[in-house]
């Protein structure tokens, strides 16, 4: 088949809403296999890997955003389910979430401080504006809490969003790499740590390790949006 061929069926499927819901199924399949077959390895997160292949595929095809969403609006809807249902794995866990309630409160505020001021501290010593330090405060959260608190405050939204996403692979990624390293083995603190870092991909990286590790992450995943919101906007007056 010659490429001008190819081309041409490319632009007819471009056109079907179904496409961008079947190549974002298959990349993450793909994923998924890459990630069993490498052992599991952190850096072949089927997320990430994902992510780089519909990028690259787009980028290649000359496909806009908006093209491709037409079909994938329907993954973004399943969002909203998929967050209710880390409800299970909270329920079967909850005898050790009120064991732990005051510890994990603690660690949760203090976490989601850390979160927003390091990253809000460290871009402005590093000469950002105004907005990108805003924009950077709440990308610990989950994307449509975090948007949402980046419009409050004078941020970008849609540079949260991206931010989001970039901080919940790089926890999924390097999250547990680094929380083996510093000798965290209880699977409540890990799934803590990943949910108030990385939110809901972090979180499902920990449901990868047990399901005790996921209820946590979910739980903190949860929380954080709550605890952010209520604090980002005093440390922004407190700092600007």
């Amino acid at each position: 088949m010659t490429p001008a061929a190819l081309q041409t069926i490319w632009v007819y499927l471009a056109a079907t809403p179904l496409l961008g819901l079947t190549i974002t199924l298959a990349a993450y399949l793909a994923g998924q296999w890459l990630f069993r077959k490498g052992g599991r390895a952190p850096l072949l997160n089927p997320v990430l890997t994902a992510v780089v292949a519909l990028i690259v595929l787009l980028k290649a095809t000359a496909t806009d955003y908006q093209t491709y969403f037409q079909g994938a609006q329907f993954v973004h809807f399943l969002l909203g389910p998929a967050t209710v249902a880390l409800a299970v794995p909270l329920y079967r866990q909850v005898h050790a979430l009120r064991r732990s309630f005051v510890a994990l409160m603690v660690a949760l505020v203090i976490g989601s401080v850390t979160a927003a001021l390091s990253a809000m501290v460290i871009a402005a010593h590093l000469g950002a504006g105004r907005q990108i330090v805003l924009s950077l405060a709440p990308k610990s959260v989950t994307a449509p809490i975090a948007m949402g608190i980046a419009e409050q405050i004078g941020g970008l939204p849609s540079l949260t969003a991206a931010l989001v996403i970039l901080t919940g692979i790089t926890g999924a990624v390097f999250g547990t790499l680094i929380l083996d390293r510093l000798g965290v083995k209880d699977p409540r603190a890990r799934g803590l740590a990943l949910g108030t870092a990385s939110h809901g991909i972090g979180t499902a990286r920990a449901l990868q390790e047990s399901e005790t590790a996921g209820a946590f992450s979910g739980l903190a995943m949860g929380l954080n949006g709550v605890v952010t919101a209520l604090l980002v906007p005093v440390l922004v007056r407190l700092q600007l």
